[in-house]
């Protein structure tokens, strides 16, 4: 099985994924929920006949809470994100809801400001950027008898990119189409995504390294995809344990973890696929310097 040699196959697939995500990024954003933007979130169970959205959006006029987004949920439950609501605010919410709709439950109440949201932002950000830098830090000093040990690193970092970026862009067309929103656990899904990707690529350069010392005259592209086939049975095994108790809670966990699963499943996935198909052949190509016969070669085809 000859992966290396077909690398540009696996690169091309890899945008074909990645680049619908963000175009749908960058014409409809990340669906933030209220941990990041700030507001408020309500969730009601109506015991008796559920009111229509209609009337709740006007109940909520009627206090000055302007464009409340209402989901509705299974046996009855509504979940009302809105603008922030002070204390006060709440509780005549809360009684003109219960005086107008009659029997019903209040199963949630989650208030973020708007400061403590921006600031929930900043320190998201800027922990998948300290992550990334510290990966590719200490993957350089893992790898520092092997002759290059910084593109072990940056190979790495690019491969974690890639499951980043799919992560993301799935997010954004799922909030598009689906009404799901981007909160706390997404954060918490998108930097073990991270390390189950680096975790896997580290994997395959380890067993670069280790051939390295053996087969020192292979040629370079031979020995990665000779790596790349030796530890494919333990990548996909591990990965495909992991998958396949996601896809059981993704569909018997019930809704409230249900985003935060798919989440985990779809970043899994993508970092078996770039460990294997990207992260190493990315070594390849750069051992090679291929890139410098990349426009030679379009302008002699031109020719």
């Amino acid at each position: 099985m000859n992966i290396v040699k077909k690398r540009y196959l696996y690169f091309a697939i890899s945008l074909l994924v990645i680049v619908p995500g963000l175009i749908g990024y960058f014409l409809w954003g990340l669906p933030l929920s209220i941990d990041f933007t700030g507001g408020s979130l309500l969730e009601v169970q109506f015991n008796g006949q559920q009111p229509s959205n209609e009337e709740i959006i006007a109940l909520y006029t009627q206090q000055g809470i302007a464009e409340p987004h209402i989901q509705s949920s299974n046996n009855q439950v509504v979940i009302i994100r809105s603008k922030f609501i002070d204390n006060e605010t709440r509780s005549l919410l809360l009684d003109k809801m219960k005086a107008q709709f009659d029997d019903l439950t209040v199963l949630r109440f989650d208030s973020v400001g708007p400061t403590i949201g921006q600031e929930v932002t900043t320190r998201a950000t800027g922990a998948v950027a300290l992550a990334a830098l510290a990966i590719m830090l200490y993957i350089t000093w893992a790898f520092r008898g092997v002759p290059h040990a910084f593109r072990y690193g940056v190979s790495a970092i690019i491969a974690m990119l890639h499951d980043v970026a799919v992560v993301i862009g799935l997010s954004s067309i799922f909030g598009k189409f689906l009404g799901w929103e981007i909160d706390s656990l997404f954060l918490t899904a998108l930097l073990t995504v991270i390390g189950f990707s680096v975790h896997d690529s580290i994997v395959v350069f380890d067993r670069v390294r280790e051939n390295s010392t053996i087969y020192r005259r292979l040629p370079y592209e031979t020995l990665v995809n000779h790596s790349i086939v030796q530890t494919l049975d333990r990548s996909i095994n591990t990965q495909l344990t992991v998958m396949f108790t996601l896809l059981a809670l993704a569909l018997f966990g019930g809704e409230t973890i249900r985003h935060f699963v798919v989440t985990l499943l779809v970043g899994v996935f993508s970092g078996t696929y770039s460990s294997i198909f990207n992260a190493a052949p990315i070594l390849v190509v750069w051992e090679n310097k291929e890139w410098q016969h990349w426009f030679r070669r379009k302008v002699e085809t031109a020719a």
